[in-house]
């Protein structure tokens, strides 16, 4: 196996006294492994940096051997560590995605989306600047691995208006007339998560809750949910960051 490619870094971890191994997410073959020769040598840390974007190579006899990778620095995005929030969504984005996508499968619009929301993080290291942006990665994310919300039209009456709740249940829309009564058992739907507006901090809350909740029950579980714990402290940041 020979492969050359720009990838979005995704985790490092130490491998042996010297060596690391890289997750990195490529547009078109999907999350790489990689064991980085001298992974701990001070030249290679700046790149080995979650959020960098890097040109990669890999190479393997077989494509069951971990690969050995080489890597330049294309981009990098080390700035954003220098403040709380910023860091902290860039270390959830990536965490996230390393943990919830199986190696190898391609996933072009993740891996365009993912690089739009750590840019808008640069462009405005402000919450508000791209907190809505990362719940509709989540959202996407979501989708692309089998777990997509239908927020088209009422899983009740099948109407397409006045939706006005999610079913955490069913992870279905659901009108506002249809959960008359029920309201305090559904998700409050944001408008922008539908028609793709602009959003108050308020609905990006919201469509957090929706986000999380999904993640943790469908996606996040059993060995991965080890992000979690991170999600919760940055939700508790963004929720200072957007009142």
């Amino acid at each position: 196996m020979h492969l050359t490619a720009d990838a979005i870094l995704l985790s490092v971890r130490a491998h042996g006294e010297h060596g690391a191994v890289a997750r990195a997410l490529t547009r078109e073959d999907g999350v790489r492994p990689g064991y980085v020769r001298g992974g701990h040598a001070r030249g290679l840390r700046p790149v080995l940096q979650p959020g960098n974007l890097i040109r990669g190579e890999w190479r393997a006899r077989t494509e069951e051997q971990l690969a050995a990778l080489t890597c330049e620095l294309v981009h990098t995005r080390a700035a954003l560590h220098e403040s709380a929030l910023p860091a902290a969504g860039l270390d959830w984005l990536t965490a996230l995605t390393a943990a919830a996508l199986p190696e190898a499968q391609p996933y072009p619009y993740l891996y365009d989306a993912l690089g739009g929301v750590l840019d808008a993080i640069e462009a405005a290291p402000s919450a508000r600047g791209w907190a809505a942006a990362m719940a509709r990665y989540e959202l996407l994310l979501l989708a692309e691995l089998g777990f997509g919300l239908d927020l088209t039209a009422c899983i009740a009456t099948g109407d397409t208006d006045d939706l006005a709740f999610v079913s955490p249940k069913s992870g279905a829309a659901v009108s506002r007339a249809a959960a008359a009564g029920y309201e305090a058992r559904l998700f409050a739907l944001p408008t922008f998560l539908r028609d793709g507006g602009a959003a108050d901090g308020a609905q990006v809350l919201e469509a957090l809750t929706i986000t999380g909740h999904f993640l943790a029950r469908d996606v996040l579980h059993e060995r991965r949910r080890d992000p979690l714990p991170a999600r919760a402290r940055l939700v508790e940041r963004l929720k200072r960051a957007v009142a």
